[in-house]
């Protein structure tokens, strides 16, 4: 039985591209309130993990909740039904993402960026809207760069900029996908704060990233991924001080 504060529950996930196996049956349950981060080396499934999460990528086999919300599929070559895809439009709105690259629209300004998401996909009006952004603004520490377009702002502003962005979808939960690693080392730190002020406030995150001092000092749990799947997972003071299994350790022994 899932437990009422379990907010994301995976069983079973698998996904592949071709013939490449990304996924080999990951399971995971994240409860409210949790800041985790995924740690791993590159191409170990981490972030294809993430897109699943957020149906940037339809898995192969096995079940998703989040929010409520369940996706199953028996196997990589089961027709999806119109119900799915239903449920799939329905899960995304749960969800905010931030990605490495920020993806804002270079077109509009920052304030617009954010306005225009819960305007055109919740239909929520201009005015409630533009008020919520400009709270989100003042959050992340940009309330003076409301009116700025993207391309006059810092790497680690158009990051606090996109966070802002999918926290004014009100997400139940927030995945972060290496979200330092295209910012200069000098940028990192404000983008890690705003995620830990978020982390204060209650909101429950999933973290890809390198950044091992974040996941040690911040995380609530740590999950090491490695071929495919999950090979321990626990508090950081177990996963850093003690990790089980000789493959975290060895990993590990890269950032010690």
């Amino acid at each position: 039985m899932q437990l009422a504060n379990v907010v994301v529950s995976v069983e079973n996930l698998h996904k592949s591209f071709h013939h490449n196996q990304v996924l080999r049956g990951v399971n995971l349950e994240i409860e409210a309130r949790e800041l985790t981060v995924l740690i791993g080396p590159s191409g170990c499934g981490k972030s294809t993990f993430l897109r699943c999460l957020n149906c940037l990528e339809t898995m192969d086999q096995g079940k998703i909740a989040i929010g409520g919300i369940t996706l199953e599929r028996a196997h990589q070559h089961a027709p999806l039904s119109a119900d799915f895809h239903n449920k799939t439009r329905t899960l995304r709105m749960h969800i905010g993402m931030v990605f490495q690259s920020f993806n804002l629209f270079p077109h509009l300004t920052v304030l617009e960026n954010i306005t225009k998401p819960p305007v055109v996909v919740k239909n929520v009006s201009a005015e409630r809207a533009r008020s919520k952004a400009l709270d989100l603004l003042n959050k992340v520490g940009l309330s003076t760069h409301a009116h700025h377009y993207p391309s006059q702002l810092s790497g680690g502003q158009q990051q606090r900029a996109a966070i802002a962005r999918a926290l004014a979808m009100e997400p139940k939960v927030m995945l972060y996908d290496e979200p330092t690693s295209a910012l200069d080392p000098g940028l990192v730190e404000e983008v890690l704060n705003v995620m830990k002020a978020l982390d204060d406030e209650g909101m429950t995150q999933i973290v890809v990233t390198h950044e091992m001092r974040f996941a040690r000092d911040v995380a609530d749990k740590v999950v090491y991924f490695e071929g495919g799947n999950i090979v321990e997972s626990g508090p950081p003071e177990k996963i850093f001080s003690s990790p089980q299994d000789e493959r975290t350790r060895k990993f590990l022994k890269k950032f010690l």
